[in-house]
């Protein structure tokens, strides 16, 4: 079995991203682990509160990163994977990033986020091994010019078993419930667009929204982050969802781009309507009749008044974009097309070394294995040293069958023969 650890970051929108690609490899047959990074960011943020002036603050925060990469590495060290897979903002540090390479272990990063705003991939990128992205051109040129050979574009996805359709409750469809919703980060763009938006019976969730005042009466849940399960929730209950990408600056509120972000693919899975803006990597992602689009802030506008009062064409569309959503844009099947890159891409990738059974298991012993194998989700191909592995992750009390094994095991290494 291909072993996977995936480095979340501390938070952000790659942060549940990392999850559901975690989910996708475990599709693929992966024995996956995670590196829970989000558990350190109260230290991170902590600093912060000391006061101490910019300089001495980067010098600790710097810190207390390679101290967090040397945790990764201890996980490396236990786990043994086949493949590192960051996500973007993940806490990597080169020196880090170096020993992988040194050590064979291979390593990828998942930069789902628009390379001309958040330029530190210039700094990471080169220690990579696979570098995998949401744009292409002229961001894989600037990659292959850094020196990388390995580079791959690989668009957001959904997870179908969380963004799916739901028969919402009376009291959900009162709490989530909008003729026209969004859910995100309030960016300039937005800001400056869902000032027209009022009269369209808006409701909006998400965080950093204080710099339009105006717009407080439509902000739900202010400030707080919206989970997971509550998006979906949101998607499924609003007539028309808006999807309008991010921008840094106010004008146009409608700018052009290219990237296509998670939010449309996750509605679309939901069978949710949407009405998202035209972005130039999205004809080859979907039809045109499965997802609607606008081209500036009038065409918005004219669109959301056009597809308020036509349900039956706003569930034809919706349909067809789950459709597609199903065929091709899952986690599992993104996960794939990662791990067949490396395969293809780095020499003695998937071969890792894997501890036979051991002769002497008593057939009893060998047959509570297999059972256990079951119980874990493990396949009957799995190897001894897949299934400690397995074992050792689990959180509570073990069973008399887990302790065995694990007794087993060390006892193996202190006698190999």
């Amino acid at each position: 079995m291909l072993r996977v650890l995936v480095v979340l970051p501390f938070y952000g929108g790659s942060l549940p991203m990392g999850r559901f690609a975690v989910e996708g490899l475990k599709e693929n047959g992966c024995l996956t682990e995670v590196f829970e990074a989000p558990a350190f960011y109260p230290a991170y943020a902590a600093l912060k509160d000391l006061r101490v002036g910019s300089e001495r603050l980067d010098r600790l925060q710097n810190g207390l990163l390679q101290h967090i990469s040397q945790c990764v590495m201890a996980k490396v060290e236990a786990f043994v994977p086949d493949l590192v897979l960051s996500m973007a903002q993940a806490p990597m540090s080169v020196t880090a990033l170096k020993r992988l390479r040194r050590e064979g272990i291979a390593s990828a990063m998942w930069f789902v986020e628009d390379f001309r705003v958040f330029t530190y991939w210039r700094a990471f990128a080169p220690y990579y091994d696979i570098f995998a992205v949401i744009q292409k051109e002229p961001f894989l040129d600037e990659l292959a010019a850094s020196g990388l050979e390995n580079v791959l574009y690989l668009p957001a996805a959904a997870l179908p078993s969380l963004h799916r359709p739901l028969e919402l409750s009376a009291d959900e469809k009162k709490e989530f419930g909008a003729e026209l919703s969004f859910v995100g980060a309030g960016y300039p763009n937005r800001c400056r667009a869902f000032s027209r938006l009022g009269r369209f019976g808006l409701k909006f969730w998400g965080t950093e929204w204080e710099e339009a005042p105006d717009l407080a009466p439509f902000w739900q849940k202010k400030g707080q982050r919206i989970n997971s399960e509550d998006c979906v929730r949101i998607f499924n209950a609003a007539t028309i969802n808006l999807n309008l990408h991010s921008s840094p600056r106010p004008d146009p509120p409608v700018a052009p781009g290219d990237f296509v972000n998670p939010r449309t693919f996750e509605i679309a899975a939901c069978g949710a309507f949407q009405l998202t803006d035209q972005r130039s990597l999205l004809p080859e992602l979907f039809a045109p009749d499965e997802i609607a689009v606008f081209s500036d802030l009038d065409d918005m506008l004219e669109k959301i008044v056009y597809y308020k009062n036509r349900p039956e064409e706003r569930k034809a569309i919706a349909l067809r974009g789950r459709a597609r959503a199903l065929a091709e844009h899952g986690y599992a099947a993104r996960m794939k097309t990662l791990l067949d890159f490396a395969a293809k891409r780095l020499p003695g990738f998937g071969r890792h070394k894997e501890t036979a059974w051991p002769d002497n298991m008593p057939q009893d012993m060998r047959s509570a294995a297999d059972a256990l194998l079951d119980e874990l989700n493990l396949p009957g191909s799995a190897s001894f040293s897949d299934l400690i592995t397995a074992v050792r992750a689990k959180r509570g009390v073990l069973s008399d069958v887990e302790t065995a094994l694990l007794f087993l095991d060390e006892w193996k290494k202190l006698y190999p023969d």
